[in-house]
């Protein structure tokens, strides 16, 4: 089958186009407002930029919490979802009123971070603490903006829990890293292995 985006008759019960660029992981935000509320969602349109430096990106649908706090304040944390908190990474993901603390609606402890104000879970086995970089609104083929918006930034401290480590590498089948798949769909590490770039 194709299908032209444009008009998007794909004639499926689902737009396939979210399951089709996956696996995705789960950029599992947490932020603080000016007006010192914190907030924490999960976004799936996330990912690493670059290493050096190191930089994510995550972008929000519409100007949702996250974006507001990451812009009034200029600062994040990315939480690592692994599969023990999948269900606390779910709760946290309700569409509640800006101001309405995610980590209690969650049952998670919020710790302030070493070099931001923004909150992370304490639970999480690892987290990414960054400031914001740049905030990009991305257009259309016609040069329309979309309702999107995508914030980078650079992280400034990373935290890991010990208990993943293994041999001086986190060991990603202790820590389980849940991928964001296709509709309702998820996955998570069940099987690890590794595969190494062909010498030429």
């Amino acid at each position: 089958m194709f299908y032209s985006t444009d008009e998007n008759r794909h004639g499926l019960a689902h737009d396939p186009f979210k399951a089709i660029v996956s696996p995705r992981p789960i950029g599992w935000i947490g932020s603080r407002g000016s007006d010192g509320s914190i907030n924490l969602a999960p976004y799936s349109f996330f990912n690493a930029v670059s290493d050096r430096p190191k930089l994510v990106m995550f972008s929000s649908s519409g100007r949702k919490h996250s974006f507001r706090n990451a812009s009034e304040t200029g600062e994040f944390t990315c939480n690592f979802v692994s599969r023990h908190l999948i269900d606390k990474m779910n709760a946290s993901s309700a569409a509640v009123p800006y101001g309405v603390d995610e980590f209690v609606l969650a049952g998670l402890t919020p710790s302030r971070g070493e070099l931001v104000a923004a909150p992370y879970v304490a639970e999480a086995f690892a987290v990414l603490e960054c400031k914001v970089t740049e905030i990009i609104e991305p257009k259309s083929l016609s040069g329309e903006p979309s309702e999107n918006v995508m914030v980078f930034g650079q992280v400034v401290g990373i935290h890991i829990d010990e208990a993943i480590l293994r041999e001086g590498r986190i060991d990603m089948a202790l820590a389980q890293p849940i991928a964001r798949l296709g509709y309702m769909d998820y996955s998570d590490s069940s099987e690890v292995f590794e595969l190494f770039r062909p010498k030429v």
